[in-house]
């Protein structure tokens, strides 16, 4: 799995994708996906932007709802994040239930659950950096309530991985799986696992009834735990120069977006801040991949460092970022997010959300 990295590729991937089967075909391993999520996730397209494109190819709504949905899933992931902050880093709704340990099975992160797919999926993961949404909540359900790990740790094992991480969708996704989020865990068996990824493999831990696998105990492949190494290597420390009499735009891992005030002149630069990467690590792929990204903003400087340290160093008047929720120690002038909709504040429902985000958009 590649994904390209120039705006121009990325947009024709947009412009060339057909969400017509997603509804029908978007829980199998080989189903219409966009993938775009990586893009999306990085700030290099919107949520809003992929709605407009598609409402532009005059798709009636109704076809395309359920991908619509999907982006909207994005926003309401991100908007609890908004509206929780750090919260998010616990059980948000109820303790999550059954939990022995606070680490990661160590044959999930090694691949050897001796489930093929699944298998195949943690190394393909690694390789390319994407996963298939279903398989990530397979891999969910397997850690959290067979492995009986809580949640946390292999969340960030995840997001560390991922091209598309994005802290909201990782962090309440996995609470979602594992019922700290929701009102009941979600378990995956085999046949559901065969079904939705073309196999046919028998006599696993997970070849049994669903009500077998809710009151199993865990199995040995999943008893071994260890904390994973997850370490981000930036890039070192360099000079910037700085126009003083320009304005100055702040990038980081969640916003690379090209477009961004590309009419005004001024200082650009993509701000990596070692703390918050400590805090929710990404691997040299993710790294990679974010830098390539960035080629696409013209004259762009990449800056390792504190957003106060930089303050410290440099003489910036005049300075103009978009929000986010880990953008809190930032100070200037705050451009809003492009989101799918007007539609803010927290929702313990995510169907409350959509329903007055659909009254919105709608077409």
């Amino acid at each position: 799995m590649i994904f390209p990295t120039s705006y121009v590729e990325i947009i024709q991937s947009l412009d060339e994708f057909d969400p017509k089967s997603y509804a029908k075909t978007r829980n199998f391993g080989d189903g219409q996906v966009s993938r775009l999520s990586p893009y999306i996730s990085r700030g290099v397209i919107s949520t809003r932007q992929v709605f407009e494109a598609l409402k532009a190819r005059n798709y009636p709504f109704k076809l395309i709802e359920k991908f619509i949905q999907e982006l909207a899933w994005r926003d309401y992931w991100q908007l609890i994040w908004v509206a929780k902050g750090a919260e998010i880093n616990e059980d948000l709704k109820q303790p999550q239930t059954s939990v022995i340990h606070r680490e990661m099975p160590t044959n999930i992160e090694n691949a050897q659950t001796n489930i093929k797919v699944i298998d195949s999926a943690i190394k393909n993961l690694k390789a390319t950096g994407y996963m298939h949404n279903h398989m990530r909540m397979y891999v969910a359900a397997i850690v959290c309530n067979n492995g009986k790990s809580h949640w946390k740790i292999p969340a960030k094992w995840m997001y560390y991985h991922l091209l598309d991480a994005d802290w909201a969708s990782n962090a309440l996704s996995w609470q979602w799986v594992a019922g700290a989020n929701s009102n009941k865990k979600y378990i995956a068996n085999q046949d559901n696992i065969n079904k939705y990824f073309h196999s046919n493999q028998q006599h696993t831990f997970l070849d049994k009834s669903y009500d077998e696998i809710a009151e199993m105990k865990c199995p040995d492949v999943l008893k071994s735990s260890s904390y994973p190494k997850l370490i981000t290597n930036l890039p070192p420390v360099q000079d910037l120069k700085i126009d003083s009499s320009l304005p100055t735009f702040i990038y980081n891992e969640y916003n690379l977006d090209p477009q961004w005030r590309k009419e005004t002149e001024g200082n650009r630069i993509l701000l990596l801040d070692p703390k918050k990467f400590s805090e929710l690590p990404m691997s040299p792929l993710t790294i990679e991949f974010l830098i390539n990204l960035s080629k696409n903003i013209p004259s762009l400087q990449i800056y390792t460092g504190s957003y106060s340290q930089m303050r410290k160093t440099y003489q910036m008047d005049v300075i103009y970022y978009k929000e986010h929720p880990l953008n809190t120690d930032y100070q200037g002038n705050m451009d809003s997010r492009d989101w799918l909709s007007s539609i803010k504040g927290y929702y313990p429902s995510f169907f409350a959300f959509w329903k007055k985000c659909k009254k919105e958009i709608k077409y």
